[in-house]
């Protein structure tokens, strides 16, 4: 029988390099991209995954061209609110992890509204990553516990590592399984880096927009043949 992992974390890699090889704008391959999300979703919903956490817009983001940039916050913004409509239609409860300050008012509204609508929902639980880099997630849960140490919340003795991932944007989810980079790249990219600590990676050269649920079952078979430790040693029969 095969291990369904509880939680799968993807960075979303290759729109614009696969509408390039299309010969359309990169811009076009994010809004394939974007169309794709709830694809996956359902197939992780229907595989039986309760937990998948999507890289959508990093913090290094910003240094993409000013036209790119304003596209994508155009489509993320676009996504949340028909979001919200086909997160109650699938039962589904969403979550946006990241620096959210420096996105516009409106687009924070549509967040906390995406959230408070979706908070009562019991089927897959769905993480969008915006403006979201792991060492500035880590410096704002350090600031925010150093703030608590010095006003008595907090003892430095009581610090542990339960302690400082109740900081983390991720405080409610637990720990990723499995951690799929679609489009050849195997870097981490500032995704996740206290979380993925025990998880396990499968990179795939199939571009954002082709990763459909055939793609996502290969990857849960080859989190399958993985022999996960946790540092520790297997007893040989």
């Amino acid at each position: 029988m095969m291990k369904i992992p509880k939680h799968v974390a993807i960075i979303l890699d290759g729109n614009g390099r696969w509408a390039k090889s299309k010969g359309m704008p990169r811009n076009y391959g994010h809004t394939v991209g974007a169309k794709n999300v709830e694809t996956v979703c359902q197939a992780a919903d229907e595989l039986g995954i309760e937990y998948l956490t999507l890289y959508a817009f990093s913090t290094e983001n910003w240094n993409r061209p000013d036209s790119e940039v304003a596209a994508l916050m155009k489509l993320l913004e676009s996504y949340l609110k028909n979001c919200i409509r086909t997160a109650n239609k699938n039962n589904m409860r969403v979550r946006v992890i990241g620096e959210l300050s420096r996105l516009s008012e409106s687009f924070q509204k549509k967040i906390q509204e995406l959230e408070e609508v979706s908070a009562a929902n019991t089927g897959l639980n769905l993480t969008i990553a915006i403006n979201y880099g792991s060492r500035d997630e880590m410096l704002r849960a350090m600031k925010h516990m150093f703030t608590d140490i010095k006003n008595g919340r907090i003892t430095e003795e009581e610090i542990n590592e339960k302690i400082f991932s109740g900081y983390l944007d991720t405080r409610e989810l637990p720990d990723p399984d499995l951690l799929i980079r679609t489009s050849g790249e195997q870097r981490l990219s500032n995704y996740l880096l206290w979380q993925l600590a025990y998880s396990e990676f499968y990179f795939t050269d199939v571009p954002w927009p082709d990763f459909s649920k055939a793609e996502l079952e290969k990857a849960v078979e080859a989190y399958n043949q993985r022999d996960r430790r946790y540092g520790g040693v297997k007893e040989e029969a």
